[in-house]
Formats: C-alpha cells, structure tokens, sequence
C-alpha cells in the first residue's frame, strides 16, 4: 500500500491554532494532479502544497479542496518550515512554480520566514454589477490583479465587523475578494499599518485565515498610499496572522512565523 509523509503546519503563526493552516507533502517525484486533487479534497484546508525535490531546488504546486491554485504563499512558507525542521534544508530554499516564477523563502534570525514574492501591483478596473449588492454601503477604491479583486472600505473597524454574503461573492467563480483599510490592530492589540481579510467561496474557500498572496498586491496599494517601504499587517479573520512587509521595485518580502501542528502518514493509493 502506498503511503506519503503529511505535514500540517500553521503559517504566520508564533503559535497553534492562529495564522492559516497549510497541509505539506515533500515528494521525490511528480504526482497525478488528480491524485494531489483528491488529497486536498479531503483535507479540507484553503492549500494543500506539494513539493518536489529536484537538483537543489523545488518544484511546488498547490491545490484548494476544488482547483489547482495559480499562487499561494502561506502554503509556501509552510512548505519551507518544513523543509528546515524536518528535512535539515538550509539558507535560501528556492520553489519553481508554473504561473508566477521562482519564490524564494529563507529562514531569520529570530526564527521567522522571510518569504520573497513578485511585486504584483493590482491596477484600476470597472468593479463588477454584484459589488453594489456586496458593498450595499459602497466603498473607496476597488482594483485588481490576474486572480484577485482588491477592495479598500471605510474603516479597519467595518474590515473586522464586515459579514461576507458568501453566496453573492461566490458568483465570482474562481476569482477572489480581498477587502482592506488603513490603520487598525491585531486581535491583541498591536497597531498596524492596515488589515485585510479574503474570501473566495467560488474557489472553496470561503475564508482564507492569513493569505501571502495578496499581500504581494496589498503591500504596492499601501506603500503608494503611506509612502514608506517597511509596513506591518495583519489579516483579520478569526484566527488572524501578523504579517511583515517590505517593497522594493519589483519584489515583496513578507516575514511571519510558521508552527508545526501535526505530522500524518497517509494512504491514498
């Protein structure tokens, strides 16, 4: 019977059960898409990443519990804590992906990730019809990039109390929603620069608790809008995640920690 090593990690995280939890699997070669489909079904996680070791780098691919992922970067934070806790990987660990280039993820000082990202500036678009039925009360600006819209609203305030209308949102299909505003606190009470939350209920998620990303696209919004390079922030869904920000021309680097919460043997096949 064949089995797989699984790993499930909490991603910028200093602790279980906050941040966003991310199952891993370290392969030595490529698996069926079908099959990773069908794992991530059934773990029932917003990503399940799967990585491949290949000469010194790796390949990584992520999977929802319904569709391939084009990005993901909690999953891929994830993915490196486990090649440095279990797998004895060391400095930069360099992950090939299929849609957004190499992502690089090295370890700090302090023990926290530093995970390297494409700046992915969001741009100006028409917002569709069904925004004046999510946002019956408007909103600031709405922009957008390849996957994700980017909504800002009111106030950190009406970002923490704001009540999804899953249904309406998940007409949307795959693309998903990302509502954010300036200023604001973790749940403990440290200020921020801004918070966020996402929802994409089209894509079997109908919240992601802390998504990297985004931040790759929120990080430019709030740099032009604050005019400083080094922000922090933090996802303000229940679990919450503190995210680090620093933006240069064309890349994002985002710092968090990341948790080992369980290790699983399973037998898909």
């Amino acid at each position: 019977m064949q089995s797989f090593t699984m790993y499930q990690v909490d991603a910028f995280a200093n602790r279980p059960f906050t941040g966003n939890p991310a199952a891993v699997l370290i392969l030595d070669r490529p698996m069926e898409a079908r099959l990773m489909q069908a794992i991530a079904a059934e773990n029932a996680l917003s990503e399940t990443a799967f990585v491949v070791r290949s000469d010194g780098a790796y390949n990584i691919r992520w999977f929802t519990p319904s569709h391939e992922a084009a990005f993901c970067g909690h999953a891929t934070l994830a993915s490196a804590h486990v090649l440095a806790s279990a797998y004895g990987a060391e400095g930069a660990m360099r992950f090939e992906t299929q849609k957004v280039g190499a992502l690089t993820v090295s370890r700090l000082p302090d023990g926290r990730y530093a995970l390297d990202l494409p700046r992915l500036d969001p741009t100006p678009a028409a917002p569709p019809e069904l925004f004046r039925r999510i946002f019956q009360g408007g909103w600031r600006r709405a922009v957008r990039n390849f996957e994700n819209w980017f909504v800002e609203i009111e106030s950190p305030d009406a970002v923490v109390a704001f009540q999804p209308p899953l249904q309406i949102i998940a007409e949307m299909g795959e693309t998903g929603l990302c509502i954010t505003a300036a200023g604001g606190q973790t749940h403990t009470g440290a200020p921020v620069d801004f918070v966020s939350r996402y929802f994409c209920p089209g894509g079997g998620i109908d919240e992601d608790p802390v998504t990297g990303s985004t931040h790759a696209s929120l990080a430019p919004f709030w740099v032009e809008r604050l005019g400083r390079s080094d922000l922090s922030a933090f996802q303000a869904s229940r679990r919450g995640g503190e995210i680090g920000i620093s933006v240069t021309e064309d890349r994002v680097v985002l710092s968090g920690g990341a948790v080992t919460f369980m290790k699983a043997q399973i037998y898909p096949a």
